[in-house]
């Protein structure tokens, strides 16, 4: 029958001997246990420790809550270096994801925590590999309405690869352009940017397994990034992608309004950001979707100096794994509240 477990919290055991001798032991240590309650020290000693016990288990239960936490809006899964988030739709196992992370892993456990069964868009913002290579954990046992990408089409490779993981699984790839508007129960998402993409991103552009911050073609890609809002219960959210000074300027000069409570910081926190996006963003939660101990100095400490200084809380993946954003439940009072996971959980 195994060893009876205390609490019915799996891991807390107690060995037992088994039979005749275990009743007998149990018996006695009946007996004394009741003959020890009839004097008021022993008594006191007992209560004390029935309290005890209560309390810590009161305290697990407030710094290990359940996963996912009720009522979530979007969460930015731990898929390494790389994107991918989700946002709810308001209907239970129904949600949009957002970029798919390097490997399809990672994601794949993510979406299956979360207990997503059905994808109605999934948006890749650019043909960079740790943007669009988990997509085929999406199509894992899910539902999958569309493929949604921008105007960008190089490195061609990767374009023929999301073509075809998407044609493989019969959905269709549709593109989204600026001022467009997709909506769904409690969830709308609308398009700013991007308003032009280089010729760069419309090419053949090397292999496109990596990028550094020092390659013109990759900027251009990464320039190409679709950047929408979502409208969520938790607050608006500004999806970045990954672009850089270009674009961040552009969509400046277009006084386009980025404002947010919520920013998926763009480009994983690298320092080609302009402090003056950030600023214009107004972010109270920053989620930074990265790796841990990566090679490419992700994230920036200058750019987390500056959210930290425009007042947003910083969320980091590779700190705190799968992060959960969820409304205030004082009607955003103080703002969408974050729920971390922790990596060590994986």
């Amino acid at each position: 029958m195994g060893r009876p477990v205390l609490g019915g919290r799996p891991g807390r055991v107690v060995d037992w001997p088994p039979g005749w001798s275990g009743g007998l032991l149990a018996a006695v240590v009946t007996v004394a246990a009741v003959g020890a309650l009839r004097y008021r020290p022993a008594r006191i000693v007992v209560a004390v420790a029935v309290v005890a016990v209560l309390i810590a288990l009161a305290s697990v239960r407030v710094v290990a809550p359940g996963w996912p936490p009720t009522g979530w809006s979007v969460v930015a899964c731990d898929v390494g270096q790389g994107d991918g988030l989700v946002l709810s739709t308001g209907e239970p196992g129904r949600a949009v994801v957002v970029d798919t992370g390097p490997e399809p892993g990672s994601l794949g456990g993510c979406l299956d925590r979360l207990g997503v069964e059905r994808v109605p868009l999934v948006l890749i913002t650019h043909l960079h590999a740790d943007h669009f290579g988990g997509l085929s954990a999406v199509f894992d046992g899910r539902a999958v309405g569309a493929v949604g990408v921008g105007q960008g089409r190089t490195p061609s490779w990767a374009w023929r690869a999301v073509v075809d993981e998407a044609r493989a699984n019969r959905v269709p790839v549709v593109e989204l352009n600026v001022g467009e508007q997709v909506r769904w129960n409690e969830l709308t998402l609308d398009v700013l940017g991007p308003h032009y993409v280089a010729p760069a991103a419309r090419e053949e552009a090397g292999d496109g397994t990596e990028h550094t911050e020092s390659s013109a073609d990759g900027t251009a890609v990464n320039d190409a990034s679709v950047v929408a809002r979502a409208s969520t219960p938790a607050g608006r959210v500004l999806l970045t992608g990954d672009i850089e000074l270009a674009a961040q300027s552009d969509l400046l000069a277009r006084g386009v309004d980025v404002e947010a409570e919520i920013l998926k910081v763009p480009h994983h926190g690298s320092r080609h950001t302009h402090h003056e996006f950030l600023t214009a963003v107004r972010a109270r939660v920053a989620l930074v979707s990265v790796g841990a101990d990566n090679t490419h100095g992700h994230p920036n400490d200058e750019i987390i100096r500056t959210l930290r200084g425009d007042g947003a809380l910083i969320a980091r993946t590779d700190e705190g794994g799968d992060i959960a954003v969820v409304p205030d439940p004082d009607d955003g009072e103080r703002g969408p509240h974050v729920v971390r996971r922790g990596p060590d959980r994986r």
